[in-house]
């Protein structure tokens, strides 16, 4: 659907790379690499943004890094749409639903780098957790999603990195 209101796939890529997780950055060849896409097309599309004030740019040794302005007035709601669009806000609610005594959801893999590969990895932390739930809960995320949801299931608070979608000590 935000395929009909962004026209051009690489500001749509771009998008989700910097706005799924603000830490996100990256450079100019790196995007390239990882979109598999000419440098001039991203350049361009980096430019509009810039220019735009959506990302920042700052040099980093020799390189030009970009990443999300958080300070832009439209950054939140960039974020939000962009969530919307992958479909973390189903994902959570659903997980929330019943999946017990959760006590933090995050976003690791691909995904929390900003890497759309049509699969989501997602831990969830607490005890005792709905295991039985999972099976029907990967299909119809799935389904509703169109991506494939890999789901790990730990008893112990995780502190690794990934994107913190829920967190019930600090009210995330």
């Amino acid at each position: 659907m935000l395929e009909s209101l962004i026209t051009s796939k690489t500001r749509l890529r771009l998008l989700v790379k910097f706005f799924v997780n603000d830490r996100n950055q990256s450079h100019l060849r790196g995007l390239a690499d990882e979109f598999g896409e000419s440098t001039n097309a991203i350049r361009k599309e980096l430019n509009n943004l810039t220019q735009a004030g959506i990302l920042l740019k700052h040099s980093e040794k020799n390189k030009i890094e970009y990443q999300a302005n958080t300070k832009h007035p439209f950054y939140i709601n960039i974020r939000d749409i962009i969530r919307k669009y992958l479909g973390l806000d189903m994902l959570l609610e659903q997980i929330l639903d019943r999946m017990g005594e959760v006590g933090q959801v995050v976003l690791v893999g691909d995904l929390s780098k900003g890497i759309d590969s049509g699969k989501i990895d997602v831990l969830v932390t607490g005890t005792p957790l709905n295991e039985g739930y999972i099976q029907t809960l990967t299909e119809r995320i799935e389904q509703m999603m169109d991506r494939r949801v890999i789901f790990i299931l730990e008893n112990e608070r995780y502190e690794g990195g990934g994107l913190v979608l829920y967190d019930r000590y600090i009210g995330v």
